[in-house]
């Protein structure tokens, strides 16, 4: 398998999501190698997974305090990528299941971890998420942990979600470089505001960032040198320099259509 990596820097929501998906729908018609892509947000956004009903939230709040909010295209919950860094992944499913490909790619996660000088964790937790759904306290991402997920002292550091194009899979997720993905709670609509107490104390006390964790701020740069050395370590290949400059031009040409 080719691979090729991008830093795209910062973009708003739908710029995101719109190559994101663009990504994993050109590799399905096979173009292109597979990739793993690291990007920010500017404005800050709230993503809701794609079944997740928006009304969750009080989007006048969210538009008057100059926030972005867009819908993903894969599945899970809510999250405000404030001071984090997203990374995406679309690669070919071969005979992989799900969980699998999440515990593969999460390998990669925490070797890139561990270059930035953390000993994270998988998660063992069994989520019922038919169940945790229909409680309001499971609106953002960050409120459960799920198998293979990346913990550290058993609080969720990076939350990821999946989808599948035919053949191709598309994995991303949002690696907490500091605590402000915590004020979510500030936007939710008028109806959930009895269960804003509950998730302020739950996502206090069982999420965690990389700043807490070292007692120190690490760049985005920082970072996304870690995640490119760290897969490169994990999965014992090289990202191709060709590859990476032509398919950053490309999708750059797709994303500006």
């Amino acid at each position: 398998m080719r691979w090729g990596f991008l830093n795209t820097g910062f973009r708003d929501g739908n710029g995101n999501m719109k190559f994101d998906e663009e990504l994993a729908l050109r590799l399905r018609n096979a173009i292109g190698p597979c990739t793993l892509r690291v990007y920010g947000w500017q404005p800050y956004t709230i993503s809701i997974g794609f079944n997740q009903c928006m009304e969750d939230f009080d989007l006048h709040k969210i538009h008057e305090y100059g926030i972005d909010i867009v819908r993903r295209p894969t599945g899970g919950r809510a999250i405000l990528h404030a001071h984090e860094l997203t990374y995406s992944i679309a690669m070919y499913i071969e005979s992989r299941s799900p969980r699998e490909i999440y515990r593969y790619i999460s390998e990669g996660l925490l070797h890139s971890l561990k270059l930035l000088g953390i000993d994270a964790q998988l998660s063992t937790n069994e989520i019922n998420f038919q169940q945790h759904y229909q409680n309001p306290s499971s609106i953002p991402c960050f409120s459960h942990s799920t198998k293979y997920e990346i913990q550290f002292n058993e609080c969720k550091l990076i939350g990821s979600a999946q989808r599948r194009y035919a053949n191709v899979v598309l994995q991303h997720g949002s690696i907490l470089l500091g605590p402000q993905h915590r004020q979510i709670v500030e936007f939710l609509a008028p109806h959930v505001q009895d269960s804003k107490k509950i998730l302020e104390d739950y996502l206090a006390a069982h999420t965690i960032d990389i700043e807490t964790i070292l007692g120190r701020s690490v760049s985005f740069d920082e970072t996304a040198e870690c995640i490119k050395k760290g897969f490169e370590s994990a999965w014992n290949m090289t990202f191709e320099n060709d590859v990476t400059l032509t398919t950053e031009a490309m999708y750059l040409e797709a994303y500006e259509k």
